[in-house]
């Protein structure tokens, strides 16, 4: 099974297309968004090329290859223009005999675990920092962000494939690796 993770688009048409045509190159199965779709959030500035409208219209066109879950700025309001559930905190991926929990960060992060188990891996975004540790024998990984990184970082996604997470730029250029063996 290949997965890949975005997050933190933030209403960017510009990085929500270059995330999709690199969703297209990887030939993942499903694209899971980590929240942040379309709005830039109070502490943002607005990111370049936005246009929410357009994200919406670009993610419905893809609409069946989504798992969404909601980010600290995605509303009810953002559920009446997008044509795919949003508004789920977390959500769970049984994928290759491991356990994969997806959230946006601002609830549960390395700082905050949910409730998994020695070996489980939890997903999310929201720092927009590309970041891959193992905090009381679990997986925390961070996909960093489409549209607004932050501490230098690249504009990033996150595949998964055969026990392997790699966190890319949108060029398809390795930014790290972390291997669910090294728990």
């Amino acid at each position: 099974m290949k997965l890949m993770f975005g997050s933190d688009i933030h209403g960017s048409a510009l990085w929500c297309e270059r995330l999709l045509g690199a969703y297209r190159r990887e030939g993942a199965q499903r694209l899971c968004l980590l929240g942040d779709i379309l709005y830039h959030g109070p502490r943002n500035a607005l990111p370049e090329g936005h246009d929410p409208k357009k994200v919406a219209e670009l993610l419905n066109g893809v609409k069946d290859e989504l798992l969404c879950v909601r980010g600290n700025c995605d509303t009810e309001v953002d559920q009446m223009v997008l044509q795919f559930p949003v508004l789920s905190d977390s959500a769970m991926i049984f994928a290759d005999g491991h356990t994969l929990f997806l959230s946006h960060g601002h609830h549960f992060n390395p700082e905050a675990l949910p409730p998994l188990k020695k070996g489980d891996v939890l997903i999310n975004g929201h720092t927009h920092v590309p970041k891959a540790v193992v905090v009381d024998g679990i997986h925390c990984l961070n996909d960093g962000s489409a549209a607004l990184p932050k501490e230098n970082s690249p504009h990033t996604y996150m595949i998964y494939e055969n026990g392997v997470f790699t966190v890319k730029d949108m060029d398809g250029n390795i930014f790290l690796t972390h291997t669910l063996n090294n728990a």
